[in-house]
C-alpha cells in the first residue's frame, strides 16, 4: 500500500478555521497511523509558493465564508494549488448566518486542481464582526464533531478510479452572488472600503500588522494601510489593548442587524 499523508491546509485569520480543520484532520491522521503535516496560507508569506500533492497526500482543505462564498482574494491562490490526484475534504467556516455556496464553490475549486474530494463540511466559526453572534465557536461540541467527521473520513474506502463524481454538497452552480448588507431602508450598501480605526489605547505595538493577512496594515504606524482591509477581523479581535474598532455606519448596523437576526444555534453539515 502506498504511504498515506494526511494534510491540514487552511486559511485562518482568527483561528476558528484552523480549529476544526486540525480536529478532522488530525482524527484521520491518527486512525491511518500518519503524521499530520499543517499549510497554513493565512498570511502574504504562506501564499508565495503554492503546493503540490500526489496520490496517498489525504488534504483537509479549510476557508471562511465571506459573503456566502469563497473569499475572493484567495481564489488565485487556490488555483495554484496542484491536487495531482490526491484525497481532498474541502471545509468551510460560516459565522452562524449560512454558507450559501462557498462549500460548493471551493469543492469545485479543488476538483478543477486535480483533487478528489470524498467528503466535505460547513462548520460554524465565531462571526470576524462580532464578539457575540456564534459567540467563542467552535466550541467543545463542535470539535467533537469535526473529529467525529474525521474518523467517518479516514473509513471511507478508496474511491472509484472510472465513473467518479464529486462528492455532493449544498449549493447552487452557478454560484449566487455575494451576499450583500442592506441599510435600515432595506436598499443595498457596500463595506468594501472601510478599515479599522485606532483608539487611543493603541501602544504601536505591531501585532495587528503581523497579523493583517493581506499585509495591509504599516509596521511603522498602524493606523494607516498601504493595502485592502477584508474584514477578516484579526487585528480587532487579536489587539491585546482592544484598540482597534470600525466607526463605519453601515458596517456597525449590519453587525447589530446579524447579531439580532441569527441568534439560533447553527449546526455543522456533513457531506459523503
Amino acid at each position: 500500500m502506498e504511504e498515506r499523508r494526511v494534510h491540514a491546509m487552511y486559511f485562518s485569520a482568527t483561528g476558528t478555521t484552523k480549529k476544526v480543520v486540525l480536529a478532522a484532520a488530525g482524527r484521520i491522521a491518527r486512525a491511518w497511523g500518519c503524521e499530520l503535516r499543517e499549510e497554513d496560507f493565512t498570511l502574504p508569506l504562506g501564499r508565495e509558493n503554492p503546493p503540490g500533492f500526489g496520490p496517498g497526500d489525504l488534504v483537509v482543505f479549510g476557508v471562511p465564508v465571506y459573503a456566502g462564498r469563497v473569499p475572493n482574494v484567495l481564489l488565485k491562490y487556490i488555483r495554484a494549488v496542484s491536487g495531482g490526484g490526491a484525497l481532498a475534504v474541502p471545509v468551510v467556516c460560516y459565522g452562524n448566518r449560512d454558507f450559501d455556496d462557498a462549500l460548493i464553490e471551493l469543492r469545485d475549486l479543488l476538483e478543477a486542481d486535480g483533487f478528489v474530494t470524498v467528503a466535505a463540511g460547513a462548520f460554524i466559526g465565531e462571526h470576524s464582526f462580532s464578539r457575540v453572534l456564534a459567540a467563542g465557536r467552535p466550541d467543545a461540541a463542535d470539535i467533537e464533531k469535526a473529529e467525529a467527521f474525521g474518523e467517518r473520513v479516514a473509513a471511507l474506502p478508496e474511491p472509484a478510479s472510472e465513473g467518479r463524481t464529486p462528492v455532493g454538497v449544498r449549493g447552487c452552480s452557478p454560484y449566487r452572488p455575494y451576499y450583500v448588507p442592506k441599510n435600515r431602508a432595506g436598499e443595498p450598501v457596500s463595506i468594501l472600503k472601510d478599515k479599522p480605526k485606532v483608539n487611543e489605547s493603541c501602544t504601536n505595538c505591531g501585532l495587528c500588522a503581523s497579523l493583517c493577512p493581506m499585509g495591509s496594515i504599516v509596521e511603522d504606524n498602524v493606523r494607516e494601510y498601504r493595502g485592502i482591509c477584508i474584514k477578516c477581523g484579526a487585528c480587532v479581535k487579536g489587539c491585546p489593548q482592544q484598540a482597534r474598532y470600525y466607526d463605519s455606519y453601515n458596517y456597525n448596523y449590519h453587525k447589530e442587524e446579524l447579531e439580532l437576526g441569527y441568534t439560533r444555534r447553527a449546526e455543522p453539515e456533513l457531506f459523503f
